[in-house]
């Protein structure tokens, strides 16, 4: 505004104020709202405080920290140490380690075993880990955290915790099956199922609706109440598949009624996709989705084992559970096979120190307070109400017409300002 103010301070013109209610761009254009200064809150971990004094009671890492810290001080190591010593680095504080120039490097857990046990509870027991197997926890540990024997660590706490052993039956060998093809692209093809017979919640919800991406694994999860009809099943379709997707090509599903109905077959039809459905009393056609079913009756038994009514309100931090957890079948997250990346959660928050609430430099005040003053005196003199003729009109986003100097805007001229 005030760069404006400038521009036309070069030019002689009459201006007549025009209420703003019969030139409500003008004057929309003209308001310049006043924001009080907003306070920053950045989330933060103490994990990596907490990692970074345990090193001084580790006796191994200790030496390893100030030897990478300061090159130049001598510092007794073992041969052992001084064989790996190109593996590790410190950054900020923090010691990593890569096995080679390849290898992600990852923050090295001193030996504190309440600090790995933190670790190991955050990827595991809380219900954005959802208690998955040892493989799937490890692989969550191993991608940013290293410790030596760290796979014997997580064996041993997944056997041993309590809530596993109480829920999760235990694993029963079959003979394999044909699979179905493997699609090219992922949410070409869906497998969709129910889950139902699940305890009520305040909104009466006594089931799940599920959709699986037959290529990446991603799940999509959606409650239901027990009546969900073919119409409501189609509009949670579009809700959390075909809005956040993208229009399968395929679904593979059981012969449930509501999946077997005239409007899914009309719905499929207009859409121009198609329905594979299982083979009569046969389920393991879309074993993929009953899989899923298990391992996510297994994570809500554990994560509401206290307040099994309130298994809805979970429902989307089990659904990031699942798709952040490594399958078997892809060797990837399901996240990581969408998006090229795997998401931030509160174990991967960055090592930053910085206070809530912090308030603004004084330089920033100052530059602050430089932004809100006139530029000159030419400003002040402009800084009275803006009178427009009755027959004078504003017309945006058209070429800016170059004027003369001491060049007067006659009553009923047409003017057009463009503002960048």
């Amino acid at each position: 505004m005030a760069r404006w103010l400038s521009f036309f301070a070069e030019y002689n013109f009459t201006v007549e104020y025009k209420p703003g209610k019969q030139n409500v761009l003008a004057d929309a254009l003209s308001r310049r709202p006043d924001y009080e200064l907003a306070h920053l809150a950045y989330l933060e971990s103490p994990l990596y405080e907490l990692i970074r004094e345990a090193y001084a009671d580790d006796d191994d890492l200790a030496g390893l920290v100030e030897a990478l810290s300061a090159p130049n001080k001598a510092v007794e190591l073992t041969a052992r140490q001084r064989s790996r010593l190109h593996r590790y680095s410190v950054v900020e504080g923090l010691l990593y380690y890569q096995v080679d120039g390849g290898d992600e490097p990852r923050i090295v857990v001193p030996n504190d075993e309440d600090l790995r046990h933190r670790v190991l509870y955050e990827a595991h027991d809380t219900p954005l880990s959802g208690h998955l197997g040892r493989e799937k926890t490890y692989t969550s540990v191993a991608r940013n955290f290293w410790w030596p024997h760290m796979y014997k660590w997580v064996r041993k706490y997944v056997q041993t915790c309590e809530t596993c052993q109480r829920v999760k039956p235990a694993p029963s060998a079959s003979a394999p099956l044909m699979s179905l093809p493997v699609p090219a692209d992922c949410w070409r093809s869906v497998s969709m199922n129910f889950i139902f017979e699940l305890p009520a919640d305040a909104r009466g919800h006594t089931g799940i609706l599920v959709f699986v991406c037959r290529l990446s694994k991603m799940v999509r999860l959606a409650a239901v109440q027990k009546s969900v009809t073919a119409p409501q099943a189609a509009q949670l379709f579009v809700d959390n598949v075909f809005r956040n997707h993208d229009l399968p090509e395929a679904f593979v599903s059981d012969r449930d009624p509501r999946f077997v109905s005239h409007f899914w077959r009309h719905l499929f039809r207009l859409l121009g996709t198609r329905l594979d459905m299982s083979t009569a009393d046969h389920p393991q056609t879309d074993g993929q989705t009953e899989r899923v079913n298990r391992v996510l009756e297994d994570i809500l038994r554990s994560v509401c084992a206290a307040e099994p009514t309130k298994w809805s309100t979970l429902l989307p931090q089990v659904e990031f559970a699942l798709n952040n957890a490594v399958h078997s079948s892809t060797g990837f997250t399901p996240f990581y096979v969408n998006g090229l990346r795997h998401p931030r959660t509160p174990l991967t928050l960055p090592p930053a120190r910085i206070s809530v609430g912090e308030r603004p430099t004084p330089k920033t005040q100052g530059v602050l307070k430089a932004s809100e003053r006139p530029s000159n005196g030419t400003y002040s003199r402009l800084s009275r109400p803006v009178k427009l003729s009755d027959s004078a009109s504003v017309t945006p986003w058209r070429p800016l017409k170059t004027l003369r100097r001491n060049t007067v805007i006659a009553k009923g001229v047409r003017t057009r300002l463009c503002l960048n």
